[in-house]
């Protein structure tokens, strides 16, 4: 055992600085079993009866084991048909985005940069402001950008509030001098930018592409108002019409019997959405976590 072991072992805990992780400790499970609970339940509801749903029977495990709820999802030809184009958005609007922001938010990092300060007050205003819906549904139409996956990916290209986190930790994880090296060694820009700066900010990019995968997963507005045909819908515009669709039934034509049958059928269904929706993005947050404590604090610094 080494000296500084040794010597952290005889350390011992203040009486303040038990109650302190006493009190944190307390406040951490409160806030687990506020998160975990609703997932929990959902997971149950989602393997659960209609009967046991409706009854109020589920808690925070299954009760009558049944697969229906999925059963339906999956062989819903729109949901597969939605999982396709929601993967084709998020792949193509992340990368794009993730690209497009990384080459804005170097060159404002680079203080010999002349323009830099121009492009900053350009971005801080085009973020603070906005043109309203329907000029900004006039001007997409105008360009072309209406019921095709473009309309979708294009014109959130560049995410100004994520540049602004990128040029932040540019600035902070990559000394000057190693810029100053990397040109006297003969390096371009672009290679210094390629080879050196982007490994150094690894964590920060990780951070960024799960906000933006998570964001384009789950956006369903901007389809909504860009899309007329309904081939192209993304998953969660899928999931939101096949929750609507049962209410848009004229109830007054069912029986009691088939009523109840409805509301039940329509409640496990839309357990088991939440599930096949949310999945993804859980392996994407397993994949990227190591990363995320590191390269969320960059924000935090000044610069």
């Amino acid at each position: 055992m080494s000296e500084v072991t040794k010597i952290r072992n005889k350390i011992r805990d203040t009486k303040g600085d038990r109650v302190l992780q006493a009190f944190t400790c307390t406040i951490l499970v409160l806030i687990l079993i506020l998160v975990g609970y609703p997932v929990l339940y959902v997971v149950a509801c989602s393997f659960s009866s209609s009967n046991a749903i409706m009854t109020g029977r589920v808690f925070l495990w299954p009760r009558e084991f049944t697969l229906a709820g999925y059963e339906f999802v999956f062989q819903y030809d729109r949901v597969w048909e939605g999982y396709r184009n929601t993967l084709i958005y998020t792949v193509l609007g992340t990368s794009i985005k993730l690209f497009v922001t990384t080459l804005a938010a170097y060159p404002l990092a680079r203080p010999k940069y002349q323009g830099r300060r121009l492009f900053t007050t350009l971005f801080l205003v085009a973020m603070l402001t906005g043109a309203g819906l329907i000029p900004t549904f006039i001007t997409r139409y105008n360009l072309g950008l209406y019921d095709n996956i473009w309309a979708i990916i294009l014109p959130g290209a560049l995410g100004i509030s994520h540049c602004f986190i990128l040029r932040t930790a540019f600035k902070t994880s990559v000394p000057g001098e190693l810029y100053d090296a990397a040109t006297i060694d003969g390096c371009s820009e672009f290679q210094v930018l390629w080879k050196i700066a982007l490994p150094l900010i690894k964590a920060t990019l990780s951070v960024i592409l799960l906000y933006t995968a998570v964001g384009e997963w789950n956006a369903y507005f901007n389809a909504m108002i860009y899309l007329n045909d309904e081939t192209k819908y993304p998953l969660q515009l899928i999931l939101r019409t096949i929750l609507t669709a049962a209410q848009t039934i004229d109830t007054n034509t069912l029986s009691a019997d088939q009523l109840v049958q409805l509301e039940s059928g329509t409640e496990q269904i839309k357990y088991a959405l939440i599930i096949v929706s949310t999945v993804p993005v859980l392996v994407l947050y397993a994949i990227v976590q190591k990363y995320f404590k590191k390269g969320v604090m960059i924000g935090s610094l000044k610069g």
